[in-house]
């Protein structure tokens, strides 16, 4: 078995619960390690669960020398309440979290933005998702994806009733996106985890940006290749 080590935030969200799934099957991997606010039901001889404060995740530093750095972390405005709350969930969290793994010059860091992402946007979740990608961008990390998916597929612990709506309308216009508007087809969660995985073990250097259905590859200003 590999000796490759792993960390993933937003292990219970709809893409994290799918990766911690392909990660403790996969033969790549020896060790998973998931920061979480309470520890889940969940026992696996490669599983490491370790509760963090996430307004203090430098203090779990260590937990950073691993591989590769799986981020999985989101919200929505209305669980989120405020547009601060908001921020720490979708920007301060996640940036915060590739800071560690540049500090402990992990070999790939990949993230969930959304697709829209655009720190230009007028629309704030859009210029959030925007301003994490560019923030992160600019790090020295040796491979870093970003993963754009348009609306997920798959079973939620809560019901989004917006989600819902905005699911059934998509799937109902979804044989009319074509060309370029094929990446706002609606994605499944699983596959959504298994690209995650596969950017993983590509070992592909320099920054990389993943759609629905389109991918596009190039370097991020600030990008450098170890």
């Amino acid at each position: 078995m590999s000796e490759r080590s792993a960390v993933l935030l937003g292990a219970t969200g709809l893409v994290g619960r799918e990766l911690l799934s392909l990660l403790l099957e996969s033969n790549v991997y020896s060790q998973i390690t998931i920061l979480v606010r309470n520890k889940l039901l969940i026992q696996h001889e490669k599983l490491k669960q370790v509760e963090v404060n996430f307004d203090e995740l430098y203090k779990y530093e260590d937990e950073f020398k691993v591989d590769d750095v799986f981020c999985c972390l989101g919200t929505t405005m209305k669980k989120a309440k405020t547009k601060a709350n908001f921020l720490k969930v979708d920007y301060e969290y996640p940036l915060a979290a590739a800071k560690l793994a540049e500090k402990k010059r992990v070999r790939n860091f990949l993230t969930i933005t959304a697709i829209g992402a655009d720190l230009r946007s007028p629309i704030f979740y859009n210029k959030v998702k925007g301003q994490t990608e560019e923030d992160i961008c600019h790090l020295y990390i040796r491979s870093t994806h970003f993963f754009r998916p348009s609306l997920l597929l798959g079973q939620r612990s809560e019901i989004r009733l917006g989600e819902k709506i905005g699911e059934y309308a998509l799937k109902s216009v979804s044989m009319f996106l074509i060309g370029k508007w094929r990446k706002f087809k609606p994605i499944k969660a699983e596959n959504v985890a298994k690209a995650m995985l596969e950017a993983a073990l590509e070992e592909r250097s320099g920054v990389h940006v993943h759609e629905s259905d389109v991918i596009y590859y190039g370097n991020c200003h600030g990008a450098v290749t170890n």
